[in-house]
Protein backbone atom coordinates (compact mmCIF):
# COMPACT_ATOMS: atom_id res chain seq x y z
CA UNK A 1 0.00 0.00 0.00
CA UNK A 2 1.25 3.47 -0.93
CA UNK A 3 1.13 6.09 1.85
CA UNK A 4 1.38 9.71 0.67
CA UNK A 5 2.22 12.64 2.94
CA UNK A 6 0.77 16.15 2.58
CA UNK A 7 3.09 17.34 -0.22
CA UNK A 8 2.90 14.04 -2.08
CA UNK A 9 -0.89 14.05 -1.84
CA UNK A 10 -1.17 17.55 -3.30
CA UNK A 11 1.35 16.66 -6.04
CA UNK A 12 -0.65 13.54 -6.89
CA UNK A 13 -3.84 15.63 -6.95
CA UNK A 14 -2.17 18.04 -9.37
CA UNK A 15 -1.22 15.20 -11.71
CA UNK A 16 -4.79 13.85 -11.53
CA UNK A 17 -6.14 17.35 -12.26
CA UNK A 18 -4.13 17.69 -15.47
CA UNK A 19 -5.02 14.15 -16.44
CA UNK A 20 -8.63 15.37 -16.19
CA UNK A 21 -7.87 18.25 -18.56
CA UNK A 22 -6.28 15.81 -21.01
CA UNK A 23 -9.22 13.41 -20.88
CA UNK A 24 -11.70 16.25 -21.38
CA UNK A 25 -9.81 17.40 -24.48
CA UNK A 26 -9.80 13.85 -25.81
CA UNK A 27 -13.50 13.26 -25.12
CA UNK A 28 -15.32 16.32 -26.56
CA UNK A 29 -18.68 15.40 -25.04
CA UNK A 30 -17.25 16.13 -21.56
CA UNK A 31 -16.39 19.67 -22.58
CA UNK A 32 -19.71 20.12 -24.37
CA UNK A 33 -21.58 19.43 -21.14
CA UNK A 34 -19.15 21.52 -19.05
CA UNK A 35 -17.97 18.64 -16.85
CA UNK A 36 -15.14 20.22 -14.80
CA UNK A 37 -11.66 18.77 -15.37
CA UNK A 38 -11.11 18.17 -11.61
CA UNK A 39 -14.26 16.05 -11.59
CA UNK A 40 -13.13 14.05 -14.62
CA UNK A 41 -9.72 13.24 -13.14
CA UNK A 42 -10.98 12.81 -9.58
CA UNK A 43 -13.76 10.45 -10.65
CA UNK A 44 -11.30 8.31 -12.59
CA UNK A 45 -9.13 7.84 -9.50
CA UNK A 46 -12.18 7.35 -7.27
CA UNK A 47 -13.46 4.65 -9.64
CA UNK A 48 -10.17 2.74 -9.62
CA UNK A 49 -9.75 3.05 -5.85
CA UNK A 50 -13.40 2.18 -5.17
CA UNK A 51 -13.17 -0.95 -7.31
CA UNK A 52 -10.05 -2.03 -5.43
CA UNK A 53 -11.66 -1.26 -2.06
CA UNK A 54 -14.73 -3.31 -2.96
CA UNK A 55 -12.30 -6.22 -3.42
CA UNK A 56 -10.72 -5.58 -0.02
CA UNK A 57 -7.59 -3.89 -1.41
CA UNK A 58 -6.41 -0.41 -0.33
CA UNK A 59 -4.17 1.02 -3.04
CA UNK A 60 -3.08 4.18 -1.22
CA UNK A 61 -3.75 6.47 1.70
CA UNK A 62 -3.72 10.26 1.41
CA UNK A 63 -2.98 13.12 3.78
CA UNK A 64 -5.90 15.47 3.04
CA UNK A 65 -4.95 18.12 5.63
CA UNK A 66 -5.13 20.87 3.00
CA UNK A 67 -8.58 19.89 1.74
CA UNK A 68 -10.51 22.04 4.24
CA UNK A 69 -8.27 25.16 3.87
CA UNK A 70 -8.53 24.95 0.08
CA UNK A 71 -12.31 24.69 0.33
CA UNK A 72 -12.45 27.73 2.62
CA UNK A 73 -10.13 29.65 0.28
CA UNK A 74 -12.48 29.06 -2.65
CA UNK A 75 -15.55 30.26 -0.76
CA UNK A 76 -13.55 33.24 0.47
CA UNK A 77 -13.03 34.21 -3.17
CA UNK A 78 -16.81 33.93 -3.63
CA UNK A 79 -17.28 36.32 -0.70
CA UNK A 80 -15.02 38.88 -2.37
CA UNK A 81 -17.40 38.82 -5.35
CA UNK A 82 -20.34 40.06 -3.24
CA UNK A 83 -19.88 43.70 -4.20
CA UNK A 84 -22.81 46.04 -3.57
CA UNK A 85 -21.49 48.46 -6.18
CA UNK A 86 -21.59 45.65 -8.75
CA UNK A 87 -25.16 44.86 -7.75
CA UNK A 88 -26.10 48.50 -8.33
CA UNK A 89 -24.55 48.42 -11.82
CA UNK A 90 -27.02 45.71 -12.81
CA UNK A 91 -29.97 47.72 -11.58
CA UNK A 92 -33.42 46.43 -10.59
CA UNK A 93 -33.34 43.57 -13.11
CA UNK A 94 -30.34 41.95 -11.42
CA UNK A 95 -31.92 42.39 -7.99
CA UNK A 96 -35.18 40.77 -9.17
CA UNK A 97 -33.31 37.91 -10.84
CA UNK A 98 -31.21 37.43 -7.70
CA UNK A 99 -34.38 37.27 -5.56
CA UNK A 100 -35.99 34.72 -7.89
CA UNK A 101 -32.83 32.59 -7.87
CA UNK A 102 -32.67 32.63 -4.07
CA UNK A 103 -36.35 31.71 -3.83
CA UNK A 104 -35.73 28.91 -6.35
CA UNK A 105 -32.98 27.53 -4.09
CA UNK A 106 -35.50 27.39 -1.23
CA UNK A 107 -38.03 25.64 -3.51
CA UNK A 108 -35.40 23.07 -4.53
CA UNK A 109 -34.82 22.14 -0.90
CA UNK A 110 -38.50 21.95 -0.04
CA UNK A 111 -39.24 19.77 -3.08
CA UNK A 112 -36.20 17.59 -2.43
CA UNK A 113 -37.03 17.05 1.25
CA UNK A 114 -40.67 16.16 0.55
CA UNK A 115 -39.72 13.72 -2.22
CA UNK A 116 -37.04 12.08 -0.10
CA UNK A 117 -39.49 11.44 2.73
CA UNK A 118 -42.06 10.08 0.26
CA UNK A 119 -39.41 7.69 -1.09
CA UNK A 120 -38.46 6.48 2.38
CA UNK A 121 -35.19 8.42 2.61
CA UNK A 122 -34.00 11.05 5.12
CA UNK A 123 -35.37 14.52 4.37
CA UNK A 124 -31.82 15.87 4.31
CA UNK A 125 -30.97 13.58 1.42
CA UNK A 126 -33.50 15.56 -0.61
CA UNK A 127 -31.87 18.82 0.48
CA UNK A 128 -28.52 17.38 -0.62
CA UNK A 129 -30.10 16.71 -4.02
CA UNK A 130 -31.59 20.21 -3.93
CA UNK A 131 -29.85 23.57 -3.83
CA UNK A 132 -26.73 22.07 -2.23
CA UNK A 133 -25.66 20.32 -5.42
CA UNK A 134 -27.87 21.84 -8.13
CA UNK A 135 -27.62 25.54 -7.37
CA UNK A 136 -24.32 25.03 -5.58
CA UNK A 137 -22.59 22.50 -7.81
CA UNK A 138 -20.02 19.86 -6.83
CA UNK A 139 -17.91 22.22 -4.70
CA UNK A 140 -20.79 23.22 -2.43
CA UNK A 141 -21.99 19.61 -2.26
CA UNK A 142 -18.61 18.30 -1.17
CA UNK A 143 -18.13 21.18 1.26
CA UNK A 144 -21.41 20.46 3.05
CA UNK A 145 -21.17 16.66 2.80
CA UNK A 146 -19.52 16.10 6.22
CA UNK A 147 -22.33 17.98 7.96
CA UNK A 148 -25.01 16.02 6.11
CA UNK A 149 -23.27 12.75 6.94
CA UNK A 150 -23.09 13.76 10.60
CA UNK A 151 -26.83 14.56 10.44
CA UNK A 152 -27.68 11.05 9.25
CA UNK A 153 -27.21 10.98 5.46
CA UNK A 154 -24.88 8.06 4.66
CA UNK A 155 -22.28 8.44 1.88
CA UNK A 156 -23.21 12.13 1.61
CA UNK A 157 -20.13 13.11 -0.41
CA UNK A 158 -20.73 10.44 -3.04
CA UNK A 159 -24.43 11.31 -3.20
CA UNK A 160 -23.55 14.98 -3.58
CA UNK A 161 -21.22 14.29 -6.47
CA UNK A 162 -23.75 12.05 -8.24
CA UNK A 163 -26.52 14.66 -7.92
CA UNK A 164 -24.20 17.46 -9.06
CA UNK A 165 -23.08 15.53 -12.16
CA UNK A 166 -26.66 14.73 -13.19
CA UNK A 167 -27.54 18.38 -12.60
CA UNK A 168 -24.65 19.66 -14.74
CA UNK A 169 -25.62 17.44 -17.65
CA UNK A 170 -29.31 18.35 -17.27
CA UNK A 171 -28.54 22.06 -17.08
CA UNK A 172 -26.65 21.81 -20.35
CA UNK A 173 -29.40 19.82 -22.03
CA UNK A 174 -32.62 21.69 -21.11
CA UNK A 175 -31.55 25.35 -21.22
CA UNK A 176 -31.37 25.71 -25.00
CA UNK A 177 -34.68 23.96 -25.74
CA UNK A 178 -36.46 26.11 -23.12
CA UNK A 179 -35.34 29.35 -24.79
CA UNK A 180 -36.04 27.99 -28.29
CA UNK A 181 -39.55 26.93 -27.24
CA UNK A 182 -40.26 30.34 -25.71
CA UNK A 183 -39.01 32.16 -28.82
CA UNK A 184 -41.14 30.02 -31.13
CA UNK A 185 -44.24 29.78 -28.94
CA UNK A 186 -44.33 33.50 -28.19
CA UNK A 187 -43.14 34.50 -31.67
CA UNK A 188 -40.56 36.77 -30.12
CA UNK A 189 -38.70 39.32 -32.23
CA UNK A 190 -35.01 38.40 -32.38
CA UNK A 191 -32.03 40.55 -33.46
CA UNK A 192 -31.49 38.41 -36.56
CA UNK A 193 -35.14 38.84 -37.58
CA UNK A 194 -35.74 42.47 -36.64
CA UNK A 195 -33.25 45.38 -36.52
CA UNK A 196 -32.39 46.42 -33.00
CA UNK A 197 -29.80 48.72 -31.50
CA UNK A 198 -26.96 46.79 -29.85
CA UNK A 199 -24.62 48.98 -27.75
CA UNK A 200 -20.99 48.97 -28.80
CA UNK A 201 -20.02 48.47 -25.17
CA UNK A 202 -21.55 45.13 -24.21
CA UNK A 203 -23.00 44.30 -20.86
CA UNK A 204 -20.22 41.79 -20.27
CA UNK A 205 -17.62 44.54 -20.66
CA UNK A 206 -19.47 46.59 -18.02
CA UNK A 207 -19.17 43.67 -15.61
CA UNK A 208 -15.48 43.32 -16.35
CA UNK A 209 -14.91 47.04 -15.93
CA UNK A 210 -16.61 47.03 -12.54
CA UNK A 211 -14.94 43.84 -11.32
CA UNK A 212 -11.35 44.52 -12.32
CA UNK A 213 -9.48 47.34 -10.64
CA UNK A 214 -6.70 49.31 -12.26
CA UNK A 215 -3.28 47.62 -11.96
CA UNK A 216 -1.81 48.16 -8.51
CA UNK A 217 1.30 50.29 -8.17
CA UNK A 218 4.08 48.14 -6.79
CA UNK A 219 6.84 49.53 -4.55
CA UNK A 220 9.95 50.58 -6.42
CA UNK A 221 11.99 47.59 -7.49
CA UNK A 222 9.07 45.13 -7.14
CA UNK A 223 7.43 43.25 -9.98
CA UNK A 224 3.87 44.58 -10.36
CA UNK A 225 2.20 41.26 -11.08
CA UNK A 226 4.02 39.48 -8.27
CA UNK A 227 3.15 42.31 -5.88
CA UNK A 228 -0.55 42.18 -6.84
CA UNK A 229 -0.58 38.41 -6.42
CA UNK A 230 1.10 38.63 -3.03
CA UNK A 231 -1.21 41.40 -1.82
CA UNK A 232 -4.32 39.53 -2.92
CA UNK A 233 -3.14 36.30 -1.31
CA UNK A 234 -2.47 38.08 1.99
CA UNK A 235 -5.89 39.78 1.90
CA UNK A 236 -7.55 36.41 1.30
CA UNK A 237 -5.61 34.84 4.17
CA UNK A 238 -6.65 37.70 6.45
CA UNK A 239 -10.28 37.17 5.46
CA UNK A 240 -9.92 33.45 6.22
CA UNK A 241 -8.30 34.25 9.59
CA UNK A 242 -10.98 36.77 10.59
CA UNK A 243 -13.65 34.48 9.16
CA UNK A 244 -12.47 31.63 11.35
CA UNK A 245 -12.93 33.84 14.41
CA UNK A 246 -16.39 34.89 13.20
CA UNK A 247 -17.47 31.30 12.58
CA UNK A 248 -16.18 30.19 15.98
CA UNK A 249 -18.08 33.00 17.72
CA UNK A 250 -21.30 32.35 15.80
CA UNK A 251 -21.15 28.61 16.45
CA UNK A 252 -20.54 29.17 20.17
CA UNK A 253 -23.59 31.43 20.19
CA UNK A 254 -25.74 28.94 18.27
CA UNK A 255 -24.59 25.88 20.21
CA UNK A 256 -27.29 26.43 22.81
CA UNK A 257 -30.05 25.94 20.23
CA UNK A 258 -28.36 23.03 18.46
CA UNK A 259 -27.41 24.94 15.31
CA UNK A 260 -24.09 25.32 13.51
CA UNK A 261 -22.65 27.09 10.47
CA UNK A 262 -20.16 25.55 8.03
CA UNK A 263 -16.57 26.67 8.50
CA UNK A 264 -16.48 28.85 5.41
CA UNK A 265 -19.48 31.09 6.19
CA UNK A 266 -17.41 33.36 8.42
CA UNK A 267 -14.73 33.69 5.74
CA UNK A 268 -17.35 34.61 3.12
CA UNK A 269 -18.81 37.26 5.42
CA UNK A 270 -15.38 38.70 6.24
CA UNK A 271 -14.43 38.76 2.54
CA UNK A 272 -17.69 40.53 1.61
CA UNK A 273 -17.10 43.21 4.25
CA UNK A 274 -13.48 43.72 3.18
CA UNK A 275 -14.51 43.93 -0.48
CA UNK A 276 -17.21 46.55 0.08
CA UNK A 277 -15.04 48.63 2.40
CA UNK A 278 -12.32 48.55 -0.25
CA UNK A 279 -14.85 49.54 -2.92
CA UNK A 280 -15.67 52.63 -0.85
CA UNK A 281 -12.15 53.55 0.27
CA UNK A 282 -9.82 52.07 -2.38
CA UNK A 283 -7.48 51.41 0.54
CA UNK A 284 -6.25 48.03 -0.70
CA UNK A 285 -7.21 48.03 -4.35
CA UNK A 286 -8.37 44.41 -4.51
CA UNK A 287 -8.15 42.86 -7.96
CA UNK A 288 -11.19 40.63 -8.42
CA UNK A 289 -9.48 38.97 -11.38
CA UNK A 290 -6.61 37.79 -9.17
CA UNK A 291 -9.06 36.79 -6.41
CA UNK A 292 -10.98 34.69 -8.94
CA UNK A 293 -7.77 33.11 -10.24
CA UNK A 294 -6.64 32.11 -6.74
CA UNK A 295 -10.14 30.87 -5.95
CA UNK A 296 -10.19 28.72 -9.08
CA UNK A 297 -6.82 27.18 -8.17
CA UNK A 298 -8.08 26.38 -4.67
CA UNK A 299 -11.34 24.98 -6.07
CA UNK A 300 -9.61 22.68 -8.56
CA UNK A 301 -7.26 21.18 -5.97
CA UNK A 302 -10.05 20.91 -3.37
CA UNK A 303 -12.31 19.04 -5.79
CA UNK A 304 -9.59 16.56 -6.75
CA UNK A 305 -8.61 15.94 -3.12
CA UNK A 306 -12.25 15.44 -2.13
CA UNK A 307 -13.07 13.18 -5.07
CA UNK A 308 -10.06 10.88 -4.80
CA UNK A 309 -11.31 9.36 -1.57
CA UNK A 310 -14.98 8.82 -2.55
CA UNK A 311 -16.40 5.31 -2.22
CA UNK A 312 -18.67 5.24 -5.25
CA UNK A 313 -20.14 1.81 -4.52
CA UNK A 314 -21.87 3.14 -1.39
CA UNK A 315 -24.77 4.80 -3.25
CA UNK A 316 -26.03 1.82 -5.25
CA UNK A 317 -28.96 1.31 -2.86
CA UNK A 318 -30.20 4.91 -3.21
CA UNK A 319 -29.58 5.37 -6.93
CA UNK A 320 -33.27 5.16 -7.91
CA UNK A 321 -34.56 7.66 -5.28
CA UNK A 322 -31.74 10.02 -6.25
CA UNK A 323 -32.63 9.83 -9.94
CA UNK A 324 -36.31 10.47 -9.19
CA UNK A 325 -35.54 13.48 -6.98
CA UNK A 326 -33.18 15.09 -9.50
CA UNK A 327 -35.61 14.43 -12.38
CA UNK A 328 -38.39 16.26 -10.52
CA UNK A 329 -35.95 19.08 -9.67
CA UNK A 330 -35.17 19.50 -13.37
CA UNK A 331 -38.89 19.83 -14.09
CA UNK A 332 -39.29 22.45 -11.34
CA UNK A 333 -36.40 24.56 -12.66
CA UNK A 334 -37.81 24.44 -16.20
CA UNK A 335 -41.23 25.50 -14.89
CA UNK A 336 -39.70 28.37 -12.89
CA UNK A 337 -37.68 29.53 -15.89
CA UNK A 338 -40.81 29.68 -18.05
CA UNK A 339 -43.39 31.01 -15.58
CA UNK A 340 -41.25 33.21 -13.30
CA UNK A 341 -37.95 34.14 -14.94
CA UNK A 342 -39.21 34.78 -18.47
CA UNK A 343 -42.18 36.82 -17.24
CA UNK A 344 -40.20 39.02 -14.85
CA UNK A 345 -37.27 39.53 -17.23
CA UNK A 346 -39.39 41.28 -19.87
CA UNK A 347 -41.30 38.57 -21.75
CA UNK A 348 -39.08 39.25 -24.77
CA UNK A 349 -36.16 37.62 -26.57
CA UNK A 350 -33.68 38.63 -23.87
CA UNK A 351 -36.01 37.23 -21.22
CA UNK A 352 -35.94 33.88 -23.08
CA UNK A 353 -32.13 33.93 -23.17
CA UNK A 354 -32.03 34.71 -19.44
CA UNK A 355 -34.40 31.78 -18.86
CA UNK A 356 -31.94 29.45 -20.60
CA UNK A 357 -29.12 30.78 -18.42
CA UNK A 358 -31.26 30.27 -15.31
CA UNK A 359 -31.67 26.57 -16.21
CA UNK A 360 -27.90 26.34 -16.59
CA UNK A 361 -26.73 27.60 -13.21
CA UNK A 362 -29.73 26.48 -11.14
CA UNK A 363 -29.03 22.90 -12.24
CA UNK A 364 -25.31 23.00 -12.94
CA UNK A 365 -22.75 25.78 -13.03
CA UNK A 366 -22.30 29.27 -14.44
CA UNK A 367 -20.38 27.62 -17.29
CA UNK A 368 -23.57 25.78 -18.22
CA UNK A 369 -25.50 29.04 -18.13
CA UNK A 370 -23.02 30.83 -20.40
CA UNK A 371 -22.88 27.89 -22.82
CA UNK A 372 -26.69 27.82 -23.04
CA UNK A 373 -26.93 31.53 -23.75
CA UNK A 374 -24.07 31.52 -26.24
CA UNK A 375 -25.78 28.75 -28.22
CA UNK A 376 -28.99 30.83 -28.39
CA UNK A 377 -27.32 34.11 -29.41
CA UNK A 378 -25.29 32.35 -32.10
CA UNK A 379 -28.58 31.34 -33.71
CA UNK A 380 -30.85 34.31 -33.00
CA UNK A 381 -28.55 37.29 -32.35
CA UNK A 382 -27.03 39.27 -29.44
CA UNK A 383 -28.60 39.53 -25.98
CA UNK A 384 -26.41 41.97 -24.01
CA UNK A 385 -28.83 42.34 -21.10
CA UNK A 386 -28.77 38.58 -20.51
CA UNK A 387 -24.98 38.54 -20.44
CA UNK A 388 -25.07 41.22 -17.74
CA UNK A 389 -27.76 39.73 -15.50
CA UNK A 390 -26.97 36.00 -15.50
CA UNK A 391 -23.20 36.04 -14.78
CA UNK A 392 -23.63 38.56 -11.96
CA UNK A 393 -26.10 36.37 -10.12
CA UNK A 394 -24.83 32.95 -11.16
CA UNK A 395 -21.15 33.62 -10.57
CA UNK A 396 -21.18 36.03 -7.64
CA UNK A 397 -24.35 36.43 -5.60
CA UNK A 398 -26.31 33.17 -5.54
CA UNK A 399 -23.50 31.19 -3.88
CA UNK A 400 -23.61 33.62 -0.99
CA UNK A 401 -27.33 33.35 -0.23
CA UNK A 402 -27.44 29.66 -1.13
CA UNK A 403 -24.98 28.90 1.66
CA UNK A 404 -27.32 30.59 4.13
CA UNK A 405 -30.37 28.76 2.70
CA UNK A 406 -28.61 25.39 2.99
CA UNK A 407 -27.50 26.11 6.54
CA UNK A 408 -31.06 26.99 7.52
CA UNK A 409 -32.46 23.72 6.13
CA UNK A 410 -29.62 21.69 7.60
CA UNK A 411 -30.26 23.05 11.07
CA UNK A 412 -34.05 22.82 10.72
CA UNK A 413 -34.15 19.19 9.56
CA UNK A 414 -31.20 17.60 11.37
Amino acid sequence: MLSLDLIQTVAFAGVVLFAGYGIRRGVPVLGRYNIPAPVVGGLLVAGVFSFAASRGVTLATFDTTLQAPLMIAFFTSVGFGASLSLLRVGGPLVIIFFAISTLAAVVQNVVGALLAVALGQPALMGVLAGSVTLTGGPATGLAFAPQFEAAGVPAAATLALAAAMVGIVSGGVVGGPVATWLIGRRRLATPNAAPVHIPLVTAQSIVEEQMHEAPAKAPEGEDREAYTLLKTLVVMLVAMWVGGLISAWINRTLAGVGMALPAYIGAMLAAAVIRNVDDATKLVGISQQVVDDLGNVALSLFLVLALMTLRLYEIVHVALPLIIIVAVQVGCVVALSVWAVFRTMGRDYEGAVIASGFCGFMLGTTANAMANMEAIVERYGPAPRAFLVVPMVGAFFIDFTNALVITGFLNLLR
